[in-house]
C-alpha cells in the first residue's frame, strides 16, 4: 500500500497569502518548484502516492489568508494523506541568517522524527546549516491536519546565498527532502 504524502507548496502566486520576497525572488515561486520536483521524485519511487496543494504555478487557493490555509488542510484531510509536508522559505531582518529548520506541532512526535530526517537530508544535499526542530503549535497547517505534519523552512530568502541556491537549484532541495523521507521510512 502506497504511503500518501501531501506536499503543500507554501503561499499563493498572487494575493491573498503571498509569501516572503528577497534578493529578487518570491517565496511562492521557489516553493512551487521545490514541491513539483519533490512530487516527481516520490512518484517515481513506487512506494508513494503524492498530491500537491498547487498542481500548477498559477493555482490560487482560497480568497483570504485563512481560507488559503484551510483549503490546503481540508484537501489533505479529505484525501486521507498519511503525512503532510509544507514547504516554505524563511526570512529574517539579518541577511546573514542561513539554513533549514522544521516546524512541528509538538515534540516528541512522529512529525518531529520525520522533520529531523528531512533536515539531515537537506543539510547533506545543500550544505546549508541544520537549524533544528522548532515547536509551533499555533500554525494552522500543523494544528488542523489529521496526520503528522511538518513545515520545512528550506532556507532564508533574505540571505543572498540561500536565496540564489533555492531559486536556481530547486531540485537540490527536493532531493534533500526526498532523501530525508527515504531515511525516515528506511527505504
Amino acid at each position: 500500500m502506497a504511503i500518501k504524502i501531501f506536499i503543500d507548496q507554501g503561499h499563493n502566486p498572487r494575493s491573498p497569502n503571498t509569501g516572503a520576497e528577497g534578493n529578487g525572488y518570491a517565496e511562492q515561486d521557489i516553493t512551487y518548484e521545490v514541491g513539483r520536483s519533490l512530487a516527481t521524485l516520490l512518484q517515481n519511487n513506487g512506494n508513494f502516492e503524492v498530491r500537491l496543494s498547487r498542481p500548477t504555478s498559477d493555482t490560487q487557493l482560497g480568497t483570504s489568508n485563512a481560507s488559503s490555509l484551510r483549503v490546503r488542510v481540508d484537501d489533505a484531510n479529505s484525501w486521507g494523506a498519511d503525512y503532510f509536508i509544507s514547504i516554505h522559505t524563511n526570512a529574517s531582518s539579518s541577511s546573514s541568517a542561513s539554513g533549514s529548520e522544521a516546524l512541528v506541532y509538538t515534540t516528541p512526535s512522529t512529525a518531529t522524527n520525520l522533520g529531523e530526517d528531512i533536515l539531515v537530508g537537506l543539510n547533506d544535499a545543500t550544505g546549508l546549516p541544520n537549524r533544528g526542530i522548532k515547536v509551533r503549535p499555533e500554525l494552522y497547517v500543523l494544528r488542523k491536519t489529521n496526520m503528522p505534519a511538518v513545515l520545512i523552512e528550506i532556507g532564508f530568502i533574505s540571505n543572498p546565498y540561500d536565496a540564489n541556491l533555492m531559486a536556481n537549484n530547486p531540485q537540490l532541495f527536493a532531493r534533500g527532502i526526498y532523501n530525508g523521507i527515504l531515511d525516515y521510512f528506511d527505504l
